[in-house]
């Protein structure tokens, strides 16, 4: 176990990848703060996390809520040294007018919400030069049928985090990590029959765990000040695109 007392927010922490950064992390002793929408579900996981895990009910689509987090980080656990950008949804699709709406919900969520999340808590990183990091997609590599808007959001992801990285740089270490198909409860949110199902037998038959992922996002924190891991890719070793 690590000896490092640095706190970590995680967003969308109640499930998948941001649940599993968190354990993973609290066993490497971090202090955390839980956000998420689901707050039973986050208050639960910090239970059971222990080590002063805090849990805040907060949507990255709403700054108000993201403002009244990032004052709780700071007087409960006197500010974020890391921000995890990991709360995002993939609702694959035909591109078709009847999406539209699950266009803008992941824009507003994947990008839009990211952005929101840095831009409140950059004080807060800047003043303890700390570390960013941003949970993007192999789609922000690849693009098949069906992920037009979703892998838009992910490279959108890239671009505005490459972008940081230099005008941050040297006090924050900005890093993107982009899984290949994972293991969480993604897919089982897309509306569109034939995605869904292709999308559900993948993290049947291909994905890797969650655990997998939270293990790079803690080897990249752990890496002295003078590096940087900028960019993971990583897919599991079956995995085509």
């Amino acid at each position: 176990m690590s000896d490092t007392s640095r706190v970590a927010v995680i967003t969308g922490a109640s499930s998948g990848i941001g649940e599993a950064i968190a354990r993973v992390l609290v066993a490497e002793g971090y202090r955390v703060a839980l956000l998420g929408r689901r707050l039973e579900r986050i208050a639960a996981l910090a239970d059971g996390l222990g080590n002063g895990t805090i849990a805040i009910q907060a949507d990255v689509t709403d700054r108000n809520s993201i403002v009244a987090a990032a004052e709780r980080v700071q007087q409960d656990l006197g500010g974020a040294d890391i921000l995890i950008n990991n709360a995002g949804v993939m609702l694959t699709a035909p591109f078709a007018s009847d999406k539209r709406s699950e266009h803008r919900q992941m824009v507003e969520t994947n990008l839009l919400g990211a952005m929101t999340v840095t831009e409140v808590f950059l004080d807060q990183l800047r003043a303890r030069k700390g570390d960013l990091v941003n949970i993007s997609s192999v789609a922000a590599r690849v693009a098949p049928a069906g992920f037009a808007a979703y892998s838009a959001t992910k490279w959108g992801l890239n671009g505005w985090s490459e972008a940081l990285r230099v005008e941050l740089q040297p006090d924050i270490r900005v890093m993107v990590i982009e899984p290949g198909a994972v293991a969480t409860e993604l897919s089982d949110h897309i509306t569109h029959d034939e995605s869904k199902k292709s999308a559900q037998d993948y993290r049947d038959n291909v994905a890797m765990p969650a655990q997998d992922i939270a293990e790079v996002v803690a080897f990249a924190l752990g890496r002295p000040k003078r590096i940087t891991l900028n960019e993971i890719l990583v897919r599991p070793t079956i995995q085509v695109m």
